[in-house]
């Protein structure tokens, strides 16, 4: 099939697949308790699978190949109809088995210990995302509105904002649980985790698929098989969508009654905590006592175990407002406003979140050769400094985005000085000079200047958030 043709067949199976899809949402919000017992035959349209295939290809992780070797880029060179085509066969006959994941060890900043990365082939990545595109619309019915993370339209920004609006007047929850999940993707206990897709999906074969997935092993980077019997690795597209469905638990388990009908589904300000999750990480608002809150602590541990789960002990902390915490790399805390005799509640860049910053424009600095011209560091820094000014501007950061403004002119200037170890600081100046000021510049590519990035305040959306699968 010529590129024209696979776009034109592509345009047609995204306008299918999300026709379909809608239809799938609409009959799961009837009712928490519809089941849905044939939707396999989905998983193996040809529009779906061709949908799959092209999220697949635009992912990052294209060139990256699973134990068999074959990438993306490869399967396309030998014909992406014959290799859909085939995998279809084998689903529609059952003959479909999952290949074990490729282990790869993930250093953790700022910590000697590493996060495993499971790495599926790119047939069962279409596979996986094939059932992502059936299962998502249904379980995102039964998703609740605190969590944020891995779901359709929702941000991190979301789940900060939440947390800004209840610590401040008139909801003022004070106490803050911040929870750490001990090897969260690992722990998940597979008979609970199926037991909560059984709920909602009662199709045998997708339920067979799904535990395939689970149980098919990871070979480690000693190439070594190890059996999986608990958890869904880190890595495959199937994997955060079973995450949450997991952790679900947590959510259902807190969550506060919601008010009468026509008061545009508010939860009641009488609730004594308030529970804001991404992913796994997730912080649980409490209103009263410390005691109160180490009481909530305690009942999240029970819940998380039903599902495999534990809490970190050394990493759960309960803290107060005042002192602040920190969550998804923004530091919340109360504080008084200078001049002033109020509190409020500001969320600005952490101290881990601008060291992390610091250390990669230190990293890049270090790691492109002098050899090579100015212009090359100035578009490395600046697409790093960019994605991260504009993940934080929607806080107060103005004084951080100035302080990492100037260490990375100190960076660059290092570098400038190893690249002309002779040259005179006029030399320098005259060579590199921009805009009438001594910043970095060189074939029309200036350095990004994080401190001229305004900042703002996001506007928290709640119950607004809209779902892709719009009402008839």
């Amino acid at each position: 099939m010529n590129t024209d043709a696979l776009e034109w067949a592509l345009m047609k199976a995204e306008r299918r697949v999300l026709k379909i899809q809608t239809k799938l949402h609409q009959w799961a919000a009837e009712g928490s308790g519809r089941q849905f017992d044939d939707v396999f035959n989905l998983v193996c349209d040809p529009a779906f699978l061709l949908v799959a295939w092209a999220r697949v290809r635009r992912n990052k992780g294209a060139r990256t190949a699973g134990v068999d070797g074959q990438t993306a880029y490869y399967i396309e060179h030998r014909g992406v109809e014959v290799f859909l085509d085939s995998l279809r066969a084998d689903m529609k006959s059952g003959e479909f088995r999952p290949l074990p994941v490729r282990e790869r060890m993930i250093p953790k900043p700022g910590t000697s210990r590493h996060r495993r990365l499971g790495i599926p082939t790119v047939r069962d990545r279409v596979v996986q995302a094939a059932l992502k595109l059936v299962l998502e619309p249904i379980w995102e019915t039964d998703f609740l509105p605190c969590s944020y993370g891995f779901r359709p339209g929702r941000r991190a920004h979301d789940a900060v904002a939440e947390i800004r609006i209840f610590a401040s007047p008139p909801h003022r929850y004070e106490w803050a649980v911040e929870g750490d999940i001990t090897a969260c993707f690992d722990e998940i206990s597979h008979s609970a985790l199926l037991e909560r897709v059984r709920e909602r999906v009662t199709d045998r074969r997708v339920v067979r698929l799904i535990k395939a997935f689970l149980k098919a092993g990871i070979l480690s980077e000693d190439r070594r098989l190890k059996d999986t019997a608990a958890g869904t690795p880190q890595g495959g597209i199937l994997s955060p969508l079973l995450s949450n469905l997991a952790l679900s638990v947590l959510d259902e388990h807190f969550a506060p009654p919601r008010q009468a009908p026509g008061v545009h589904g508010r939860w009641k300000r009488s609730v004594p905590h308030r529970l804001v999750r991404y992913a796994d990480d997730w912080v649980l608002l409490v209103r009263g006592t410390r005691a109160d809150a180490e009481s909530k602590r305690d009942q999240a541990a029970a819940v998380l175990s039903s599902m495999g789960l534990r809490l970190s002990e050394e990493k759960t902390k309960i803290v107060h407002i005042d002192e602040g915490f920190d969550f998804l790399g923004w530091r919340i805390q109360r504080h008084r406003k200078r001049g002033t005799d109020r509190s409020y509640v500001y969320t600005y860049p952490s101290k881990k979140a601008l060291k992390s910053a610091m250390g990669k424009v230190k990293l890049r600095c270090d790691r492109i050769d002098t050899n090579q011209p100015l212009s090359v560091l100035l578009l490395s820094l600046g697409s790093l400094l960019r994605g991260w000014t504009a993940y934080f501007r929607p806080g107060v950061s103005h004084r951080t985005f100035h302080y990492l403004s100037h260490y990375t002119w100190q960076c660059v200037m290092r570098w400038l000085r190893r690249k002309h170890l002779k040259s005179s600081w006029g030399y320098l100046k005259r060579r590199y000079y921009c805009n009438g000021k001594w910043w970095p510049a060189e074939g029309g590519v200036v350095l990004f200047d994080p401190g001229a990035v305004p900042t703002t305040r996001y506007s928290y959306r709640g119950s607004k958030i809209p779902t892709p699968w719009p009402s008839p």
